[in-house]
């Protein structure tokens, strides 16, 4: 019986849309604060908002996206989040203040919000769902892999160009973005009967329930994911492997190459469970060999394996997330998992920043690996045991109707 297809114009697309939008914000989001620093001779403090800004309107910018989704689809969702980001990135050319800048990046950040939001929902209906797991894998890896390569394009064109010519950059692959957006087709449209009317405001309204559990798993985990982003590269010069710091998300992410067409296709076979425990023990071994690096191999090892270990969870988790919600639910279920799961981000650089003024990097890592290991038992308790509680539940429910 042939599989159904996965690699579609539609698929390949969105995916292209979704790389171009991270590429952009992984350009702008190593090269801002140093042109804050020495454009307008800014602080620290200060530089650091851009990014605690961009992600704070994103974070706020998501739930609405996701009511709008279900409302309205996620074409048009998606086309006004890509003109907002988009214009946004026209606007760097011409703030002369550090106050000027962070009002575009709260424009920039709805933008990127409500794009990312919208491309999850719109790829979770393109993939067959017999091949949901496999799918997903490959459209996270699209972020994946401008996680690599932005913040090496960034800092290598502000260096070598200067920040007007990385300007002109990312306005292009924001356009690329809005381009293969407009490319993208939809055959499912939203039907009257799916629409909902709500009266009056309701909080809940702006979140999906069934999503929240498995994405508070993700959010905890995602405080030590935020640990190596911020930090992994200062500890690499405190280690004095400062030559191979720019290697370690690349060997991460060319383990999620290689391991993508395996553990997508497990996860649709065997189910989640098969996929996520295995990989929390990856993800601890991983910070583990990362705390008691001493030489290049094991810091490239401790890279393969939280690779392969949370490169793999993220898109499973955000998989749970939508298989659990109703089909005309998957925009709001992406907007709450996305949502929750940058809270643990933006939480986790401000709680990391604030260890690494009592402890070393070292001990820092040493105890994120033990850390991990908990992110197993709350897996267990929120999401599996829930699950078996409530598949015996409809049995029961089936019996009784049958009954």
């Amino acid at each position: 019986m042939n599989k159904p297809k996965l690699w579609t114009k539609d698929f390949i697309s969105i995916s292209l849309s979704n790389f171009f939008l991270f590429l952009t914000f992984y350009i702008l989001l190593v090269t801002l604060p140093i042109y804050a620093l020495e454009e307008f001779n800014s602080s620290a403090s200060q530089a650091g908002l851009m990014t605690t800004v961009f992600l704070l309107s994103a974070i706020i910018s998501r739930p609405l996206a996701g009511q709008w989704l279900e409302r309205a689809g996620g074409k048009k969702v998606l086309l006004t989040a890509l003109i907002i980001f988009s214009a946004a990135s026209l606007l760097y050319f011409f703030p002369t203040s550090i106050t000027g800048f962070l009002i575009i990046r709260l424009l920039h950040g709805i933008g990127f919000g409500m794009a990312t939001t919208a491309a999850g929902a719109i790829v979770a209906d393109l993939i067959p769902g017999k091949r949901r797991g496999e799918g997903m894998g490959y459209f996270v890896m699209s972020t994946n892999l401008a996680m690599v390569l932005g913040p090496f394009i960034g800092l290598t064109t502000i260096q070598q160009w200067g920040a007007n010519t990385m300007f002109v950059l990312s306005v292009i692959v924001a356009i690329g973005a809005l381009l293969t957006g407009l490319s993208v087709k939809l055959t499912k449209q939203v039907q009257p009967e799916q629409l909902v009317i709500r009266s009056s405001f309701s909080f809940r309204s702006f979140f999906e329930e069934s999503a929240v559990p498995i994405a508070l798993v993700g959010s905890f985990l995602a405080i030590v994911y935020s640990a190596l982003l911020s930090f992994v590269s200062v500890y690499a010069n405190e280690i004095h492997l400062a030559e191979v710091a720019s290697l370690f998300f690349v060997v991460y992410a060319v383990v999620l190459l290689i391991s993508r067409p395996f553990t997508g296709k497990w996860f649709d076979q065997f189910g989640p469970n098969v996929i996520v425990f295995p990989s929390i023990i990856l993800f601890s071994i991983g910070m583990f060999i990362l705390s008691i690096s001493n030489g290049a191999g094991s810091f490239l090892l401790s890279a393969a394996l939280i690779g392969l270990g949370w490169g793999t969870l993220f898109p499973t988790f955000q998989t749970i997330a939508i298989q659990n919600a109703a089909p005309r639910k998957r925009g709001l279920a992406t907007a709450t998992f996305l949502s929750i799961y940058d809270i643990g981000i933006a939480l986790g650089s401000f709680l990391v920043g604030l260890m690494v003024t009592k402890m070393d990097y070292s001990s820092l890592y040493f105890l994120s690996a033990f850390y991990v290991l908990i992110g197993a038992v709350l897996y267990y308790f929120l999401h599996v045991r829930k699950s078996a509680q409530q598949e015996v539940t409809g049995k029961k429910n089936v019996m009784i109707k049958e009954s």
